[in-house]
């Protein structure tokens, strides 16, 4: 099949398809993970959770039950609910930029994916092609840019509501941001050290990641989880920093701020704040897979190739494009997943860092043990490849 015509198609009709294509995935990717949080933290306490909403008129349907056990139903409801909620706006904040503020924090949730691959095929020449929306090769270095920026309306939110918890919600997430943010950059340095080979031509791509550890022979193929352990560890510990999440979501931390940052907010001002931070949850997943787990190959010195021609065997259409990049997206939606049953395993299980602790955290242990794994992986790169 080829998909060639796509590219010939204006370039404006191109951007507005691409555009709608992630808005219409990632929002019900991010009420998925509301409903997914919901259901997991009821079964890690004992507690059924949602599982009796039901549209009245598919009560007649059989079976209808079972959906309604999962809490399917409550997706709808909740949409329903933050849509057609009032949504009354407080008199004594900014008005301009408190309506701004959760606007913003959707731009830089859905822009990042734009530069992150989800699958790949091999085309009628034998190459593999990564499927991704801008394959650039400072792929991982617009991740970082753009996300960053998500932290402006969350302290855009605290200035304007024009009350002290929202304030100090924004001043602590502005303070956690740089704290992990130099940590989580130089946890990747070593990853993009050992794949820049002397006198190749750099990149920060992460599909040449992915490719990377997609070789022949036991290092090749090695996933960098294995290779770099300590650095996936300082990037997860950053990741849960970086999106708020507990144990690090000082700029809400309901104990002692009320809401935090979205004290003020309610109804679907209040629900774009969460739609933004599950979107973060799910690019951020899937940058560390591609860094460190492999991307889409299914298993460890297994690739997503060697996959489809084993299969080709038994399915005769497995080399096909179309069934490889499906089967990628798969894989790689897979791995996903489970990363963001880990980020809600660990919520509902650790409790809340003090604030002092979060930033001795960051800037007494995580940022002196990156620097010493940065230095570590410098010498013994230098050394394998001289």
């Amino acid at each position: 099949m080829d998909f060639s015509f796509y590219f010939d198609l204006p370039l404006w009709l191109r951007l507005v398809l691409q555009g709608t294509a992630v808005i219409l995935v990632l929002f019900p990717i991010a009420a998925a993970c509301s409903m997914a949080e919901r259901k997991i933290s009821a079964w890690l306490q004992g507690r059924p959770g949602p599982n009796r909403t039901l549209p009245p008129l598919l009560a007649w349907v059989p079976g209808i039950w079972v959906l309604q056990k999962l809490g399917i139903f409550q997706l709808a409801a909740d949409g329903g609910k933050f849509v057609f909620k009032e949504d009354p706006v407080p008199g004594h904040v900014n008005k301009l930029y408190f309506i701004a503020a959760p606007i913003l924090a959707m731009i830089p949730a859905l822009t990042t994916v734009v530069v992150v691959p989800f699958g790949a095929y091999l085309d009628s020449a034998g190459k593999i092609v990564p499927l991704v929306l801008a394959n650039v090769d400072i792929g991982l270095l617009a991740v970082f840019a753009v996300s960053s920026l998500g932290v402006y309306a969350v302290i855009l939110a605290g200035w304007a509501s024009n009350s002290k918890y929202p304030f100090l919600g924004g001043v602590r997430a502005s303070a956690q941001l740089i704290s992990y943010e130099l940590s989580m950059t130089l946890s990747v340095l070593p990853v993009f050290l050992w794949i820049n080979a002397p006198g190749g031509q750099g990149t920060l791509s992460l599909f040449d990641v992915v490719q990377f550890q997609s070789q022949p022979g036991f290092w090749g193929g090695a996933w960098f989880v294995f290779t770099m352990p300590l650095s996936a560890f300082i990037f997860l510990v950053a990741l849960f920093a970086e999106t708020n999440r507990q144990p690090f979501d000082m700029p809400e931390s309901e104990s002692d701020l009320v809401g935090g940052f979205h004290t003020e907010y309610g109804a679907f001002k209040w629900s774009l704040f969460f739609v933004a931070e599950y979107c973060h949850m799910v690019i951020g997943s899937a940058v560390f897979i591609l860094l460190f787990f492999g991307g889409w190959n299914p298993l460890p010195w297994v690739t997503l190739t060697d996959t489809v021609q084993a299969l080709a065997h038994i399915i005769p259409v497995a080399t096909h494009p179309l069934f490889m990049g499906i089967l990628g997206i798969s894989i790689f939606l897979v791995k996903i997943c489970f990363s963001i049953f880990f980020f809600m395993w660990v919520r509902w299980t650790l409790p809340r860092f003090r604030y002092d602790q979060v930033m001795n955290i960051g800037w007494k242990q995580l940022l002196p043990l990156s620097i010493a794994n940065l230095i570590a992986y410098t010498i013994g790169i230098a050394l394998l490849q001289k």
